[in-house]
């Protein structure tokens, strides 16, 4: 008889890495190739193309910068006109530069560094949503930004193409993408892991610097600010969110052993 529950629970113990080796490797993401790949390919491209257009736009004429009122400007955003600060635009852009490559650090992780490339794939699927929207809304419009009210900014730098791109701030939304998407995505494969709060943390804290440069910079209202904030971190939330293997959404997949009268494996999905 105890030769008969030794094998018994041999068994079920082999089962158990067994079936615990299959639920590791269930991937955490799962690619679609033929909405992916398209997707990301087409979100890249006009990305990069509209940079170069929004980059290029004809200067103003005084006429139009002399034409330009502060009292058009509503209640909510006028306290924000401010002349340009060149020292906190270059300031903006160290956790812009920081959080670009961010996706380097799959590589410290075991379980992230086995899927290097998709996560670099979903990545760039990520922030390429990003780059369609915040590029395609400067490209459709040409809202001046606060610095361009300001008289205390240089007219030849008022009149710049440039100074049309304000809406809406697109450094703190890609800032946003880019370190909520690392935050997504380090929770996803640690759910239990109590560091995912400080990389959210980190997100939090790089977005809201980002901000605030690109409004000392006298570069960028405060609602076109709040919206870059609100669809970058929508967006680094969202797009891994929808990659995710149902079988693991809200580590709703447990399974355990179990003994008493009978022995055996319990899978426990919550829906």
């Amino acid at each position: 008889m105890k030769k008969i529950i030794t094998i018994s629970f041999a068994l079920i113990m082999l089962a158990v890495k067994s079936f615990s080796q299959e639920v590791e490797d269930t991937p955490v993401y799962i690619i679609k190739p033929v909405i992916d790949y398209p997707l990301t390919a087409i979100g890249t491209a006009w990305t990069l193309y509209a940079f170069t257009q929004i980059y290029s736009k004809d200067q103003s004429s005084l006429e139009q910068i002399n034409a330009l009122r502060k009292d058009d400007i509503g209640k909510i955003n006028r306290w924000a006109i401010r002349p340009y600060s060149k020292k906190a635009d270059k300031d903006s852009y160290g956790p812009f530069y920081a959080a670009m490559p961010l996706p380097i650090l799959f590589l410290a992780d075991k379980k992230m560094r086995r899927d290097f490339w998709k996560l670099n794939l979903l990545y760039l699927e990520t922030m390429s949503m990003t780059g369609i929207m915040y590029t395609g809304s400067v490209y459709l419009t040409n809202e001046y930004r606060p610095y361009a009210y300001h008289e205390d900014t240089p007219m030849d730098f008022r009149r710049r193409g440039g100074a049309k791109n304000s809406f809406y701030a697109g450094h703190v939304a890609l800032v946003a993408t880019s370190t909520f998407f690392m935050a997504k995505t380090y929770a996803d494969y640690h759910p239990e892991s109590k560091l995912k709060y400080v990389f959210y943390g980190v997100a939090g804290a790089a977005t809201g610097l980002t901000a605030y440069g690109r409004y000392r910079g006298g570069l960028h209202f405060p609602t076109e600010i709040l919206l870059g904030m609100a669809q970058g971190t929508i967006t680094g939330i969202l797009v891994p969110h929808f990659h995710k293997n149902k079988l693991l959404k809200k580590g709703d997949l447990k399974v355990v052993p179990f003994s008493g009268e009978s022995h055996g494996l319990a899978a426990i999905y919550k829906f």
